[in-house]
Formats: C-alpha cells, sequence, structure tokens
C-alpha cells in the first residue's frame, strides 16, 4: 500500500474511492487485492485471447485499448489516462477470451484491482457502498461506449469529428478542451484516413468552426452562435 499512498489524490477522483478516508481507501484497495507495475513504453499490459483477473486504474502514463480487424488493422477502442480505469466489465464478466489489448503509451503505473472479493463478501455497510461504487463505474462505461456508437455512426467526416468533440466539450465543462491522441490515433479512433483527417481539420480552422494548436482544440461555432 505503500507505493499508492502518493496518488491518494487521484484515486479520490474515481468514483470507486471518492470521499473515502485514507483508512476506508486502504481496506477498500486491500479488499480488491491492489496490486502495482510498472510499465514502459509501448509495452503489452494485456494480450488478445487471455482472460482478465483485474481491472486496471492509471496512475501515471497511459493505455491504449486496441483491437485488430480481420485484415490486421489496428482499432483504437479507448485511451485512458492518469485516474481513469479501463477493462472493469471484461473483468467482471469473467470473459474468458478478451477480444481487445492493451498497450502502455509511455512510461505508466498501473493498479491492479480485482472486484471478485466485494461480490463475495458479506453484506456490512462498506461492502455494499464499494459494490454500488463499482456498478455505477460500469454503468459510467457503458455510456462511454454510447458516445463511441454515435461518432461511428455519422455519416461524414466532419459530424464525426463534431460530435467527438462536442463530448470532449462536455466532458472539460469547456469549449476548450485536450485531446488525447495524436492525429494518427485519432484517425484511428473516429474510424478514418489520416490524411482525410488532416485535411478536414484544416478546412474546419479556416471555416471558423475550431481552433487548434497541436492537441488543445476549442469548439468556437458555438460562442458566435451564443453572441
Amino acid at each position: 500500500m505503500e507505493a499508492i499512498r502518493s496518488y491518494e489524490h487521484l484515486l479520490q477522483k474515481s468514483v470507486l474511492f471518492t470521499g473515502l478516508t485514507s483508512a476506508e481507501t486502504e481496506e477498500a484497495l486491500r479488499r480488491m487485492q491492489a496490486q502495482v507495475r510498472d510499465y514502459p513504453r509501448g509495452a503489452f499490459l494485456h494480450h488478445t485471447g487471455q482472460p482478465m483477473e483485474q481491472f486496471g486504474f492509471v496512475l501515471s502514463g497511459g493505455v491504449n485499448v486496441c483491437k485488430d480487424d480481420l485484415e490486421g488493422n489496428r482499432m483504437l477502442m479507448a485511451n485512458v489516462g492518469p485516474g481513469d480505469t479501463f477493462a472493469e466489465s471484461l473483468c467482471y464478466l469473467r470473459v474468458q477470451e478478451i477480444p481487445v489489448y492493451m498497450i502502455s503509451t509511455g512510461d505508466t503505473r498501473i493498479l491492479w484491482l480485482s472486484p471478485y472479493a466485494l461480490f463475495e463478501s458479506g453484506n456490512d455497510e462498506f461492502s455494499a457502498l464499494l459494490r454500488n461504487r463499482f456498478t455505477g463505474m460500469l454503468a459510467r462505461r457503458a455510456l462511454a461506449m454510447n458516445t463511441r456508437i454515435q461518432i461511428l455512426s455519422k455519416l461524414t467526416l466532419r459530424e464525426k469529428l463534431m460530435t467527438y468533440f462536442s463530448s470532449l466539450a462536455f466532458e472539460a465543462g469547456s469549449d476548450c478542451f485536450r485531446v488525447p491522441f495524436n492525429r494518427e490515433d485519432m484517425a484511428v479512433y473516429i474510424g478514418v484516413n489520416r490524411s482525410a483527417l488532416s485535411r478536414e481539420l484544416s478546412r474546419m480552422k479556416r471555416e471558423g468552426l475550431i481552433d487548434y494548436d497541436r492537441n488543445e482544440f476549442c469548439i468556437l461555432i458555438k460562442r458566435e452562435n451564443e453572441g
């Protein structure tokens, strides 16, 4: 538990740990058999076809959750940064052959957690609290997947981008936000060609719909309409 104490402020941002005292956080981590592991950039955290016994909480660095199509092309399913979790649904459902793989995007530290003890333990108040919070995490993940479906269902590249940017702006609580991908990964995430993505971003900037500098973006059209 010693290695985790310096990240308690980050844990407090998670629905699973928010509002818990230090002692309660430590007890929750004990019940979920917490383990901390470090990975260099590009390391595989998990391979396709293997079951997942634990889900991950990113303490530092980042993780890309990927899947290959039938032709071997990489599909980026999610990008996970510090304070966020991944694979909780796959872990909870005990899927035996996971259809995705996970790669670290930089030097990464992961807090691995097991949810099984939460549902196998007694009916004390603290166990019930943790179970409810874990169920809340699953619900939030379902909402995130719904957003991804909305993006992919749009017919034009511009519609895909505006749907994606709107979701990021909503999460940030501002029309200005940071995109967690480089251009190549953004293209993979929304299912388009990288060159086409770059051209469309340039057009949207020229037309005054958006502004950006590297990964920092702003949606301008909303402000114009509000004014």
